[in-house]
């Protein structure tokens, strides 16, 4: 087996929202995962693997993303997040983050062009005249009112995580700018969700 940068580290996972609280709102941020760096390099750590901090409606914990380029103002902004970055390089530790590509949320930009009508955009989701028997990994159909022009869209989880169509080359390509986009922000890795 090839040997690649991974190996030999020892990984972190961080739930932002109940990591470290900065700002005593009862919510953990990206400023309190910056005041525990030197501690968790002192535990050992090389990698930290933070769960979702995009844009959400939180429906699903964060895994329900509105803004795949933004970062919810819960835990901080882009500046903090780009201070992460530089204090994990600094410690020579690596940052990974979780990246859910099999859905969006039904707020986010793309359904909701969808919803509006633009056909472009509708080829994005799985819609179709009549539900199937599918069942939702949360419960009941997979198949929801695709607004009232009488389709479906398929959700395997929550009715508002609408999945993704990756059989069409706009979405991969899509998604491919999403990952470059944190790559060249200094991301060193991703782990995708449910794809």
């Amino acid at each position: 087996m090839k040997r690649t940068w991974w190996h030999d580290k020892v990984a972190y996972q961080i739930y932002p929202k109940s990591f470290y609280d900065t700002n005593d709102d009862g919510i953990g941020d990206i400023r309190g995962i910056i005041e525990k760096l030197d501690y968790l390099k002192m535990l050992g750590i090389d990698i930290i693997w933070v769960s979702p901090i995009y844009q959400s409606p939180f429906v699903d914990q964060g895994y329900d993303i509105s803004d795949y380029y933004a970062i919810d103002p819960a835990f901080g902004t882009m500046n903090d997040f780009e201070e992460l970055l530089e204090e994990t390089k600094k410690r020579d530790m690596y940052l990974i983050m979780d990246l859910v590509v099999n859905h969006c949320s039904d707020q986010h930009e793309w359904f909701q062009k969808a919803l509006a009508g633009d056909k472009y955009y509708q080829a994005f989701f799985f819609i179709q005249d009549k539900p199937t028997d599918w069942l939702s990994k949360f419960g009941g159909s997979a198949w929801a009112p695709f607004g009232d022009t009488g389709k479906y869209y398929l959700h395997l989880f929550d009715e508002t995580q609408a999945d993704l169509n990756w059989r069409n080359p706009n979405v991969r390509k899509e998604l491919f700018k999403v990952v470059n986009f944190w790559r060249d922000k200094g991301v060193k890795g991703f782990r995708f969700d449910v794809i």
